[in-house]
């Protein structure tokens, strides 16, 4: 399953499962109709989805800020004539993303998916930058 389609659209849920025997249920007021316990069920999801999606907001709006930072990283090392790999960093980064999962009750694993989708693009922008001279303006991030 991909998160875009050929025109780099995304996918609506419903496409990304095509072919899938997942099943589904629209949790909103018609999910509880007539029933008391079950409206209260709903509340409590919607509100607690109310604070995922403020999560998901800062989690993108740092995700933004960590990429302009990087950009920044592979504007100086197109300078200095440097590779976009730094495997030494990586080695700790992993080490301390490991620390700090754990002491956050998250799985490690889910740590490292993260670890792993920010290395891999930060060292393709960062070969973006370095073909083009050092240009950050080849990023849709560089601020």
């Amino acid at each position: 399953m991909k998160d875009e389609d050929d025109t780099g659209n995304w996918l609506r849920p419903q496409d990304s499962t095509e072919g899938s025997e997942e099943a589904s249920t629209t949790i909103d007021a018609q999910a509880a109709d007539g029933n008391p316990e079950i409206a209260r069920y709903v509340q409590q999801i919607e509100a607690l989805r109310q604070s995922i999606d403020n999560v998901d907001t800062a989690i993108v709006s740092l995700l933004a800020e960590r990429f302009k930072y990087t950009s920044r990283v592979g504007v100086l090392k197109a300078h200095a004539g440097f590779e976009p790999a730094d495997y030494q960093r990586e080695h700790a980064q992993i080490q301390r993303l490991h620390r700090i999962a754990e002491d956050a009750g998250l799985d490690t694993d889910i740590a490292e998916m993260y670890r792993e989708f920010v290395v891999t693009e930060t060292k393709k922008r960062h070969r973006r930058i370095a073909q083009a001279g050092g240009d950050p303006g080849v990023l849709d991030v560089f601020a």
